[in-house]
């Protein structure tokens, strides 16, 4: 029994030892993607324009009740689909009655988010109320498009929501 029970355990002890772990070469690990803060200059004039064009076209809206709608070559279906007359209308009743008349956005910052390959544009909005303290984000893709077109309340570090 004695001799049953030393086996059992010299066997254990030879079949749980254990091994060591072969690391890959640092090279051969993917390095952790962040999103980088852009300088201004970095961003071509054409797209930097364009993104304000479309973030002012939405927000324009509060103080006409006209919408141009986005084409296929401006935004992406889902963004075409979503941004309607009647979606913008609801939301800037809520903005004029507590921030006042939209005045203008002011680019504040520029990030580039290689997860989902989009250029978050920032922009401060400008109201006529003092209280008013709004940002615009304007997310770009690589065909230049509209992807998505968000409103925050403006906070002074960024976070992607």
């Amino acid at each position: 029994m004695k001799k049953l029970g030393l086996l059992v355990l010299l066997t254990l002890l030879i079949g749980c030892k254990s091994k060591t772990v072969v690391h890959a070469p640092e090279e051969v690990i993917p390095k952790k993607l962040e999103i980088e803060k852009l300088a201004l200059a970095d961003v071509s004039d054409i797209k930097k324009a364009k993104a304000y064009e479309m973030g002012k076209r939405v927000l324009i809206t509060c103080n006409t009740s006209k919408f141009k709608p986005f084409n296929e070559s401006e935004a992406t279906a889902t963004v075409i689909k979503n941004t309607t007359l009647a979606r913008l209308s609801k939301t800037c009743a809520r903005f004029r009655q507590y921030y006042g008349e939209f005045k203008d956005i002011e680019l504040a910052e520029i990030y580039r988010d290689p997860f989902q390959n989009y250029t978050v544009f920032r922009y401060k909005a400008l109201y006529s109320k003092k209280i008013a303290n709004k940002e615009l984000r304007v997310f770009m893709n690589d065909e230049d498009k509209v992807a998505a077109i968000k409103s925050l309340d403006w906070a002074d570090t960024f976070l992607l929501k």
